[in-house]
């Protein structure tokens, strides 16, 4: 079992960055691949960013290569995601997720476990 809990949601303008965080609970942490995705209101939750257990591989969707990061500290049980020239398109709820299934998933039911989930407002 796997326990997660996001955090580092906020308002901010166009432009502005910035940082997620999602405490894992569990000793096996880093045997897990770690994803975030976000949903807005009236859509599909999507693909964002994952990495692998390891952190030596990374995925991104289109929409946000180039301004998201993901990273990981294996020792701190936490991924986090680094979100810079941040567009009011980026206005969703944000999920971190955790699977031990694949080495990095893009496929929301690649990931066995949710954190609650912690809102990114980005106004014009």
């Amino acid at each position: 079992q796997v326990q997660l809990v996001e955090s580092g949601g906020g308002l901010v303008q166009a432009g502005d960055s910035l940082r997620l965080s999602c405490a894992a609970s569990g000793r096996t942490f880093s045997s897990y691949a770690m994803g975030w995705f976000r949903q807005a209101p009236g859509k599909e939750r999507e693909f964002v960013a994952a990495i692998s257990w390891s952190g030596g591989s990374t995925y991104y969707a289109d929409s946000v290569k180039g301004r998201f990061t993901i990273s990981r500290d294996n020792a701190k049980n936490t991924v986090y995601l680094q979100m810079n020239s941040l567009k009011p398109e980026d206005t969703a709820v944000y999920y971190c997720a955790a699977t031990p299934w694949v080495v990095a998933g893009t496929v929301v039911n690649e990931y066995d476990y949710w954190g609650q989930g912690t809102q990114v407002t980005v106004t014009s």
